[in-house]
């Protein structure tokens, strides 16, 4: 992540201290220098695209160089001293790139600081890329979204709580037709009220876009079709006669998935156990929450076996796909049990279907 950030980072509008800026004038002053091809104390156009193009800021427009040079060139001579070049820094950050870095500082693990200076000990933030840009966990909303629309429109329930619509007729995993094997997976596309949209969209939004920036977008969809798929596989065993509907076994996946992510880069995070303590007790309370709910409430139709099953798969899977910045002896043996555990336990479930129907009738 530093790559952009480290031309780009707008300074807070509080004033920095003498130590701080000084830092961060030595710091640009290591940049300037690095991309002054020629050595005359000056970057020219052609050195400023240099230096966006090797940043690996992707999503900067071709012309960005030539703008930020025109902004910046107070005397008209076409081209950057350090000073205009360290009032950039200032002045000018690129507003697509400063969103992403104040979002992904907010919802990503920061690194920790080396204890003999400056220098960071670990990658995690660097390795977060801006394109291609996060979208999957996007697009997927944007089906649910559509979906709910739709059924909303076709049932004239303005609480979209009917599930007769033709995209929950269709898609939503129904216990009488186990052979429309696609139910297993589309389930995640139909919601039952908007609350229920709402708070899924919410994570899989806001740490399924933060996951994707560090993980790349097909990492994290795989955790999350897992925790879909094992969500209606566990229903599907130990509750055979639940409907379900919904993306929470996906949402959970993420969830935990960010747990197996903070433990197998822990080194390279910050307040790694702070982040760790507030996942595992929001996991635990839902989970026991709904189910004390569906032991004492009869009409409680939330499907907590499928909340479970995709926390387990999302741990499991994450471990196995999510990126592991510095590889240890124990998580080299941890990922390989945590992808054995995984399949073991998918190929079960798939066999069981197949040599005891009864049990599912």
């Amino acid at each position: 992540m530093d790559r952009c950030e480290q031309h780009v980072q707008a300074i807070p509008l509080q004033r920095l201290n003498t130590r701080e800026e000084h830092q961060r004038r030595q710091h640009l002053r290591h940049v300037f220098e690095k991309y002054d091809a020629d050595s005359d104390g000056y970057l020219n156009i052609v050195e400023m695209k240099h230096l966006i193009h090797e940043k690996k800021c992707a999503d900067m427009p071709k012309d960005l160089a030539l703008h930020l040079l025109k902004l910046s060139d107070t005397n008209n001579d076409g081209r950057l001293d350090f000073e205009e070049f360290y009032k950039l820094s200032l002045e000018h950050p690129y507003f697509l790139c400063e969103m992403y870095i104040k979002y992904c500082k907010a919802v990503v693990p920061k690194r920790n600081y080396a204890e003999e200076g400056d220098v960071l000990d670990g990658e995690y933030e660097q390795s977060m890329k801006l394109w291609p840009p996060p979208l999957m966990m996007i697009i997927f909303s944007i089906m649910e979204i559509i979906f709910f629309v739709i059924d909303i429109v076709k049932t004239q329930d303005q609480n979209g709580t009917s599930t007769s619509g033709p995209m929950a007729t269709l898609f939503i995993y129904n216990p009488h037709l186990r052979h429309e094997v696609w139910r297993f997976l589309t389930y995640m596309f139909v919601h039952i009220g908007f609350m229920h949209l709402i708070m899924n969209l919410l994570v899989q939004i806001f740490l399924g876009v933060a996951l994707e920036l560090v993980h790349c977008w097909w990492r994290v969809a795989l955790v999350y079709l897992a925790g879909v798929v094992a969500g209606s596989m566990g229903t599907s065993l130990f509750t055979p006669r639940v409907f379900l509907a919904g993306a929470s076994g996906g949402v959970y996946a993420l969830i935990t998935a960010h747990i197996a992510t903070i433990i197998m880069n822990w080194k390279q995070m910050e307040y790694a156990i702070v982040q760790l303590f507030v996942f595992l007790v929001f996991c635990v309370t839902d989970l026991g929450v709904s189910i004390y709910n569906s032991i004492n409430d009869p009409f409680d139709k939330v499907g907590y076996i499928a909340h479970a099953s995709g926390a387990l798969a999302g741990f499991l899977v994450g471990i196995g796909v999510l990126r592991n910045l510095k590889v240890e002896s124990w998580e080299r043996k941890l990922w390989w049990c945590a992808v054995s555990i995984y399949f073991v336990i998918m190929i079960a479930g798939i066999m069981y279907h197949f040599l005891d129907p009864s049990h599912f009738y």
